[in-house]
């Protein structure tokens, strides 16, 4: 378990990006996909908490996501580390945007009641890409440290998609989430001054949405001393404990029952 740097909180190397599971339309994955059904999302959902992956990641954007969490590891709670995103929603094949302070307030109080949970461990800005105008000329960063300071919310940050934005989010993030695999490196030194600022760094797409082979990539990844933690989805449990394996072993961690 890693510290997640200004946060109280410690996780895995490891986490569980939840898209899968709720969405299939207008994605980025090479090979299309048929939703779970929710018996099935229960039992992937609870495989992965009983293996010791305490780290779930998640979006109002990745469609049924939320609800599907809440529904079937909401009595869990107190099991992992929550980390959702606001500014973006998916509906009815869509995607919508909104980073005014109703907004973010709305996608709040929603992800609260779709989670079953009070408590937020991780809250993200989710940009499209435009990161230096969401920071500079909106209410989302103001309006989120609100929420936190009221303690309803853990940790702040950015999910982002350009180096300027991230560099100027360390200023008051609490995590970076960004993208990082050894097709692109570009984040590269954005990770280096998060981890000298003690800014936590969750990497997503560290395969290049599903383009590069698991094993190699993730070893990449989590090479970096600067790498919090790396998310990965998918629907298959037994790819996904492959892959935890690999995870804790790079991290020189032993994983239950593989001794």
């Amino acid at each position: 378990m890693r510290p997640v740097g200004r946060a109280n909180l410690k996780v895995p190397p490891l986490g569980f990006g939840a898209f899968k599971i709720g969405r299939n339309q207008g994605v980025k994955y090479p090979t299309p996909y048929e939703l779970p059904d929710e018996t099935e999302v229960a039992r992937l959902l609870n495989a992965i908490l009983d293996m010791g992956c305490s780290l779930i990641d998640t979006a109002p954007a990745y469609g049924l996501s939320e609800s599907r969490i809440g529904q079937a590891i909401g009595h869990r709670r107190d099991e992992f580390t929550l980390s959702t995103k606001v500014g973006e929603t998916f509906v009815d094949g869509t995607s919508t945007f909104d980073f005014s302070a109703t907004g973010i307030r709305t996608s709040l109080e929603r992800s609260w009641r779709s989670l079953r949970t009070e408590f937020l461990d991780v809250v993200l800005i989710h940009s499209p890409g435009d990161d230096l105008r969401i920071l500079q000329e909106t209410d989302t960063v103001a309006t989120l440290q609100q929420f936190k300071s009221k303690g309803v919310i853990g940790s702040i940050g950015l999910s982002g998609k350009t180096t300027a934005g991230a560099m100027q989010a360390l200023d008051w993030a609490d995590v970076l989430m960004v993208e990082y695999h050894l097709s692109d490196t570009t984040h590269s030194e954005v990770i280096n001054q998060a981890a000298a600022r003690d800014v936590a760094v969750f990497v997503k797409k560290g395969l290049a949405s599903g383009k590069l082979a698991a094993d190699e990539s993730i070893r990449f990844v989590l090479s970096h001393p600067g790498v919090t933690s790396l998310i990965l989805g998918g629907l298959n449990l037994a790819h996904f404990r492959d892959n935890w394996q690999v995870a804790m072993q790079s991290r020189g961690i032993t994983p239950i029952g593989s001794a």
